[in-house]
Parts: structure tokens; sequence; C-alpha cells
């Protein structure tokens, strides 16, 4: 049996994260011919076709996705070994985003722990809708973002979101006709998923207030102003959830992924946050 050599694991992972060979080139700093060369010696290594590859879109087989989560494993306890021993040489500044409900819910543990291994890195946290930090991420202006995906294949899948309608018993918004709903601000993702499952159950509504902040959010509802949706990570203690009883639709998840801008590519900083988000993170299993 043949051993699986760390930069045949490292070229699959960055094909799968990146969507095509050219992509995941310049992740791993080598040619596109050269990354192909490590898929077939990687297969050929594990006995069986991985990767399904056409000149539109890869697929990962059933054995591929078997070995991808012991791959970023074996990756993640390489990057950490060689923490251990040059800790230190991480430095410099990393420019990371997350929208407000998801900071506090998944990246508090990530953050200490970062800290307290990298001292020496100047963390710029962002908190902003996912609207504006995927403009950011684009633009330069951040490293990297946890974000809620606005189009399917948007950065690396990391999980699913649960959405849910709240409101406040002692107003019952959601008995009014139109029905008056808080929503985040225009252009997001969440906005539009809901709007779409009220259209869809031919229910009559109306927007009375919008936000990109959670807590303008909440100040809609306990003002008995509206009923709003929040994500389930960012509910507080004692606010009423609603559902179908109360003729409310269900919600579509939202996916959460992560971005990363072209030029934080060979950043030490951003490439050691990244694999801690993407370890405690990925594949877990929605709020509900």
């Amino acid at each position: 049996m043949q051993d699986l050599q760390l930069d045949w694991l490292r070229a699959f992972v960055a094909v799968v994260d990146a969507g095509s060979l050219s992509a995941a080139a310049g992740q791993v700093h080598r040619s596109q011919s050269a990354v192909s060369m490590q898929l077939k010696k990687l297969e050929q290594a594990a006995g069986c076709v991985l990767l399904l590859r056409n000149p539109r879109e890869l697929a990962l087989t059933a054995a591929g996705a078997e070995l991808l989560p012991h791959a970023r494993r074996v990756l993640a306890a390489h990057s950490a070994a060689l923490d251990t021993l040059h800790g230190a040489q991480v430095s410099g500044q990393l420019r990371l985003g997350v929208p407000e409900d998801y900071a506090v819910a998944y990246l508090g543990n990530v953050l200490r722990e970062y800290v307290g291994r990298f001292p020496a890195v100047e963390i710029n946290l962002v908190c902003e809708q996912s609207t504006a930090l995927i403009r950011k991420v684009e633009s330069g202006e951040l490293d990297l973002a946890m974000v809620s995906r606005d189009e399917p294949d948007r950065g690396e899948y990391l999980f699913d979101e649960t959405m849910v309608w709240v409101g406040d018993s002692q107003h019952a918004a959601w008995l009014r006709d139109p029905l008056p709903i808080a929503l985040y601000e225009l252009g997001s993702r969440a906005r539009s998923a809901v709007l779409d499952a009220v259209e869809a159950r031919q229910r009559a509504w109306r927007v009375v207030y919008s936000s990109p902040s959670v807590a303008g959010q909440l100040a809609a509802v306990h003002s008995g102003m509206a009923v709003a949706v929040l994500t389930a990570c960012s509910l507080p203690p004692g606010i009423q959830v609603l559902g179908v009883e109360q003729g409310l639709p269900a919600l579509p998840p939202l996916q959460v992924a992560l971005i990363r801008s072209l030029h934080s590519q060979g950043a030490r900083a951003c490439d050691v946050m990244q694999q801690m988000i993407r370890q405690t993170l990925q594949s877990r299993e929605p709020v509900s």
C-alpha cells in the first residue's frame, strides 16, 4: 500500500475548494499540469477515481467524498505541527469579515485559539451584512470573510444555517393583514428568501422596517411593529419563535461559506485562519 503524500492531498483539496484545476494551481503555487499530475498520483495510490473531470465541471466520486474530510484533517494536523514549531513567525495583519449574528455564535472560540497561538498577528474584524462583506473581499479591502452565500457556488461551503420567524406575543403582529415584516437590507439573500416564501404562500405582506442589524430587527419585533426573520444562532432568550401554526411559511436555510481575496493568497496569517475556521465549522449540524 502506497502512502498518500501531503502534496497530493493538498492539490486534491485545493481543486475541490477552487472548483477547477487552473484556480487550484494558483492556490498551491504550481502549474496546472503539475496539479493534474499530483491528482493522478493520488488516484493511483488510492486505487480509485476521486474526481470526475470534464471541461465544464469537477465532481467528487463517492471515494473522493470519503477521502476529503480525512485529507483536510491530515493537512490541518500538519499545519498545526508547523505552527507549534514556528508559530512565532506568523505575523502581520489579518482583515476578517463576518456578519454580526455569526460572529459570537461561531467565531468566538476560533479567534480565542488563533490569538493564543499567533499573538504577533493583528486582527481587524469587520462585522457587516454578507452583501457588503462580499464586495469588500472582491475589492481586496478584506482578506477573508464568512458569509451567507448570494450565489450557489460562492466561496467554500461550510454549513447550512436555519432561519426562523420571530414575534412578540403581546402584540401578535402575525395576525395582521397584510403581514408586517421587518427585513434585512436590500440585496441580501435572506431578504429574498423570506419574500419568496411569503409570496409562495399567497399571503399579503408589507415591509415596515429594514435594517442590516440583528439589534434593529429585535427592536422592531419587541415594539410590536412587525414579525422578523433571524438566523437560529442569533435568537435571544425569551423570544417567541413562530411557524406554520401562526400562518407563516417554512423558510429555506442559508448556505454559509468562506470567501477569500486574491490579494491574500500566500499570506500565512490568512492561511492559518482559513484552516482553523474550516476545521471547526465545516459540515457542522445547523442550529435548530
